[in-house]
């Protein structure tokens, strides 16, 4: 699989990224062969977040990897935290007592990244960059980022922290692609011109902030996947299902491939258990779109170009 450097970090990973968000619906057998399966493929990255399964994704990971000091060189992890009790917390006391929970069901002394996961309205970023200094010099997280932020609320916690933000973990898919959109439509008197997100694609592309798209194969906030879906989506299914004829590949590996065939060099979150689309999905990694099949695609969810 190719590999991409995270960020401004030199750690190279994958530019493919296994979540273990679904990882708790899985039996320890299947789990087990999931996880080996991924391995073989050479996706060695994994997303975990402190909330999945309510902390059983990573327990049921770590069981599953069978997680000692041999295999923990040989894969890269990350974690999420800040959602908590129907909130969000930033304070430093909860992202350290976090962290130690997190280490603790992953059977690890540290975590590759740690992530900000929602931003926390009450947010102290004096705090945060505590948090961090303690982390790091405790040797329990090696590289830092944040997940659904924009560029004023990265700029902010970046004043006060001094380890760079590596990583920014973001929606977006070929139906939910406004990052892009509201780049082209500069002007334009269109709703793809409201700029919803602070223009979070070029600010992450010139501070060298890694984008990792979560959900690439949902439409709306978790309303439906659009793959397959010709009842709403016909002409893309259409065109997407041309253009993975064209290559030999499925329809989902033409879904990761669009996400990988922009410059910005983004590693897609892949949410998946089954272990058939994860290959599907890791196969994207070869698959270079053309400028013309990129563009198809975008117009065909119903995008428009002004």
């Amino acid at each position: 699989m190719k590999t991409i450097k995270l960020g401004s970090s030199t750690l190279e990973v994958p530019n493919i990224a296994v979540g273990c968000f679904r990882m708790h619906s899985l039996d320890k057998f299947e789990a087990k062969y999931f996880v080996q399966t991924a391995l073989e493929l050479g996706a060695n990255f994994f997303d975990h977040a402190d909330i999945y399964g309510r902390g059983a994704c990573e327990e049921i990971f770590a069981d599953a990897i069978g997680m000692n000091s041999n295999i923990r060189e040989k894969i890269i992890l990350q974690s999420k935290c800040g959602i908590h009790k129907g909130m969000y917390d930033f304070s430093k006391e909860h992202i350290l007592n976090s962290v130690d929970g997190i280490l603790k069901r992953l059977k690890t002394d540290y975590l590759d990244v740690l992530l900000l996961h929602r931003p926390d309205a009450l947010v102290e970023p004096e705090e945060v960059a505590e948090a961090f200094d303690t982390l790091e010099i405790s040797g329990k997280v090696r590289q830092f980022g944040v997940s659904n932020q924009h560029p004023m609320q990265i700029q902010l916690l970046q004043k006060f922290v001094k380890q760079p933000i590596v990583v920014n973990q973001l929606q977006l898919s070929i139906t939910n692609a406004t990052m892009i959109s509201n780049g082209m439509n500069v002007n334009m008197e269109n709703a793809f011109a409201v700029n919803r997100d602070g223009g979070v694609l070029d600010f992450c592309r010139l501070n060298d902030i890694t984008i990792q798209p979560w959900s690439p194969f949902q439409y709306g906030f978790f309303e439906g996947v659009f793959l397959g879906n010709n009842d709403k989506f016909p002409e893309l299914n259409k065109k997407i299902d041309e253009i993975a004829a064209k290559y030999n590949v499925s329809n989902t590996t033409i879904v990761v491939a669009w996400l990988l065939r922009h410059p910005a060099k983004m590693q897609p979150i892949i949410g998946t258990m089954n272990t058939d689309r994860l290959k599907d999905c890791v196969e994207a990694s070869d698959i270079i779109l053309t400028r013309e099949e990129w563009y198809d695609i975008y117009r065909a969810a119903g995008n428009i170009l002004p």
